[in-house]
């Protein structure tokens, strides 16, 4: 493994005390658990099984990745909660209401919480992203008409509004913990693919910010948001929104195969399409210490294939 250096297809994500990582054919979660051993937890990688072809093809495999990644994220953010002990270190009397839901629905009442922390996310993700930047932006077209820089207005908003959320976020720290394990996972994939040992010392040595960041992703879905929605109606706010999210796989399509390129070359190009999302990754990742590197050591091992020409992009 050691002195190959390759533009790898591993990716990952920061957890609640460790780190998720994704490989061709492997994937990983890696947690601190409380009493400081780490637990590692495998699995096959879906995208490393034989698909239907229409699933393969440019910009429809970016609607179906993006979708399986939000499901596996989602899922491992859960596990990492459980196996790191916050459930523990929140653990209060309960209260009345605790105790009804405990006594109605019993085991699966984790299972409740998480089906409705994830509606109430995907609301309120609609309600900043997609909502209030539209009426932000007719209140403004009736004081005055901006007509055609309407959506650009919009989208500059919901570019706005991301970045202040990102920055209240770094500020709480859970969350700025959580992103230190962030960190930890950009360093590692970048020391493996500078083909240097996978140790605390090599991996330190990187850089934290990575152009294949799921930050980047999104602020590309952002700015190509502007040019797609460019085309839908303003006579209703409601339709304007659910035409947007008939779109939405349109822009994520797209945006993948951007990320794609910019992850595959090093270029000007590339540079400038990978500029916004590695400035914002200093909001979103922080410098790791070394039992963070740990953990993302162990998530990463069980990711890389025998063979490595199965890993480049």
């Amino acid at each position: 493994m050691a002195g190959s250096k390759h533009k790898s297809k591993i990716g990952g994500q920061a957890l609640i005390e460790g780190i998720m990582m994704r490989g061709v054919y492997k994937s990983a979660m890696a947690v601190r658990l409380p009493d400081k051993t780490i637990d590692v937890e495998e699995w096959d990688t879906q995208s490393g099984k034989k698909r239907l072809k229409v699933l393969r093809l440019p910009f429809i495999r970016g609607i179906f990745n993006f979708i399986d990644s939000l499901v596996s994220g989602y899922r491992c953010l859960m596990k990492s909660a459980e196996k790191s002990g916050m459930d523990l270190e929140m653990d209060e009397e309960p209260t009345k209401f605790e105790k009804w839901l405990d006594d109605k629905f019993g085991d699966n009442i984790v299972k409740i919480v998480t089906y409705i922390g994830a509606a109430l996310g995907v609301i309120l993700a609609l309600v900043l992203f997609m909502y209030l930047p539209a009426l932000i932006v007719k209140g403004i077209n009736s004081v005055a008409d901006v007509g055609i820089f309407r959506s650009l207005i919009e989208g500059i908003i919901k570019i706005i509004v991301f970045i202040i959320y990102l920055w209240l976020t770094s500020k709480l720290s859970d969350i700025a913990r959580v992103y230190k394990y962030h960190g930890a996972e950009h360093k590692t994939i970048a020391c493996f693919e500078a083909g240097e040992e996978l140790t605390v010392e090599n991996i330190k040595k990187q850089s934290r910010f990575h152009p294949r960041c799921g930050t980047s992703f999104i602020i590309i879905v952002l700015i190509i948001s502007i040019l797609v929605f460019s085309v839908v109606t303003w006579s209703s706010l409601l339709i304007r929104v659910l035409l947007k999210l008939l779109l939405l796989p349109v822009v994520v399509g797209i945006s993948y195969e951007i990320i794609m390129l910019a992850g595959r070359y090093d270029n000007i190009v590339t540079r400038i399409i990978s500029f916004p999302g590695l400035m914002l990754q200093r909001l979103t990742t922080n410098e790791p210490d070394d039992d963070q590197i740990e953990v993302a050591i162990e998530a990463i091992k069980p990711c890389i294939p025998q063979n490595l020409e199965d890993d480049r992009w």
